[in-house]
């Protein structure tokens, strides 16, 4: 039985993040830049001024919202996880060091993709019987293409809850315990036979400490990711900002080798990665699904800000994906490839081969501190999953399924802690590409009310 689900789950998973499912989601992605006129870009530096500045604001937000700041914070949350450590690995190792080039384009498109997806989240939210904002996929399909797509929302709300037990929860409590294992086994504090036990208090720690910020409401989430996003994002640039000053020199090649791979992927790995689509697949696809633009996810953090302009909030999406893509995930292959870690191409690989260029270039010590990280980027996108499953489910039931909803993601934790998640996490990463489906129908049908938004804005 589980292998026949396996066979059914690997063809599907084949052609959700396959060569149609990245036509149809760069397709959108230039429609929408073309449209903008790539705002993404004219727009950039504003952006950040937009973004950064509220950074440092004081400002409280309403009953029922949380800051701009904390709203691009929780998506970030969210977006910026293992990911961007195991998943840019696993696309230099397949793809050679092109991929990295092709998740630079993904980023360049995904920047407007997700603004487009802010803009109409927040244009379209409504309030629910609580008084929080809520919206996302679902709302804009909803209040914005009418009932007769109502259908359409439905099932984005339906895989959404599919997806974020394993996406958002199961497989990230596990990489947080095998990189705590990782790093008490190497200074000998427990033994392998003590790792299941290990493994076991953890997840119930995990589940306590989730439960305890879920269920705290919007606010409590925004709060947390606040404090927890900047501070994990800094600590991350900061270590690999040392492993690419201590191999300065290879820099140049690094780069050369990047874009030389981008095309021809067999000059730069001696042959055995030939395929420039395979290369250019790996890095669209690991691109795509770290910052998550063409999914929707994140724009349901963002329909919560409290803001009284959709396009302003828009911007915070281009900030998200710069950050998540052309910065976290660009460290990550700066770390790989200027430490010259030994490595196979043409041979899957994850956050291993992310964590031997950090000991490669300071030492054992230093696991300590990617162990650190990587729990504050696993924990972290475990928060942001469960506010996306909590809204998708009170889309289909009310609001009374809430709290019963966070209970039961909360005790995932411990499965997740202790299970061997390989079908789980496939599964997972499926139907986490199959939401793209009803979304980019809504961003291609909603296109020209993004536009109409934008001149409204550039015009007051």
């Amino acid at each position: 039985m589980l292998q026949t689900i396996e066979n059914i789950n690997s063809a599907v998973n084949g052609f959700v993040w396959g060569v149609p499912a990245m036509v149809c989601i760069l397709g959108v992605g230039l429609l929408l830049s073309f449209r903008t006129r790539l705002i993404q870009i004219r727009k950039l530096g504003y952006t950040f001024r937009v973004t950064l500045g509220k950074m440092f604001s004081r400002e409280k937000a309403a009953d029922g919202s949380i800051t701009p700041f904390q709203a691009v914070c929780t998506a970030l949350a969210a977006t910026v996880g293992t990911g961007n450590i195991a998943g840019v690995a696993g696309a230099i190792a397949i793809g050679g060091p092109g991929a990295v080039f092709w998740m630079w384009i993904s980023a360049f498109l995904g920047m407007c993709t997700k603004f487009s997806e802010v803009t109409l989240a927040v244009h379209f939210r409504e309030k629910n019987k609580h008084g929080d904002w809520v919206g996302g996929p679902m709302y804009y399909i909803k209040n914005g293409l009418g009932k007769n797509w109502q259908w359409l929302a439905v099932i984005f709300s339906v895989l959404g809850i599919l997806a974020v037990f394993g996406t958002g929860n199961a497989t990230q409590v596990n990489t947080i315990t095998a990189s705590i294992d990782s790093a008490l086994l190497n200074y000998g504090v427990i033994s392998e036979t003590q790792v299941k036990g290990v493994n076991l208090a953890l997840g119930i720690l995990i589940m306590f400490l989730v439960g305890l910020v879920l269920l705290g409401g919007i606010k409590r989430i925004g709060s947390v990711a606040e404090k927890l996003v900047p501070f994990m994002a800094l600590l991350y640039i900061i270590l690999s900002l040392g492993v690419i000053f201590m191999h300065i020199d290879r820099v140049p090649e690094v780069f050369s080798s990047i874009v030389r791979g981008a095309f021809s992927p067999s000059a730069v790995t001696g042959g055995v990665v030939g395929s420039f689509f395979l290369s250019m697949k790996k890095g669209l696809s690991r691109g795509i699904f770290s910052n998550e633009a063409g999914l929707g996810t994140g724009s349901i953090a963002h329909a919560t800000a409290d803001t009284d302009n959709a396009v302003r909030q828009g911007f915070f999406g281009i900030f998200e994906v710069f950050m998540d893509t052309i910065v976290i995930c660009t460290m990550t292959a700066l770390v790989i490839l200027c430490s010259g870690v030994d490595f196979t191409f043409g041979a899957d690989a994850g956050a291993e081969l992310t964590i031997s260029g950090f000991t490669s270039s300071y030492g054992s010590w230093v696991s300590i501190f990617t162990a650190v990280a990587m729990c504050c980027f696993a924990f972290s996108t475990t928060l942001g999953w469960g506010l996306y499953g909590a809204r998708c489910i009170e889309f289909l039931f009310g609001e009374r399924v809430i709290k019963p909803f966070m209970v039961v993601y909360s005790l995932v934790s411990i499965i997740g802690a202790t299970a061997d998640l390989g079908l789980l996490w496939s599964l997972a990463e499926t139907f986490n590409g199959l939401m793209a489906i009803p979304n980019l129908i809504a961003l291609f049908l909603l296109s020209g009310t993004v536009v109409k938004l934008v001149r409204e804005y550039q015009k007051n």
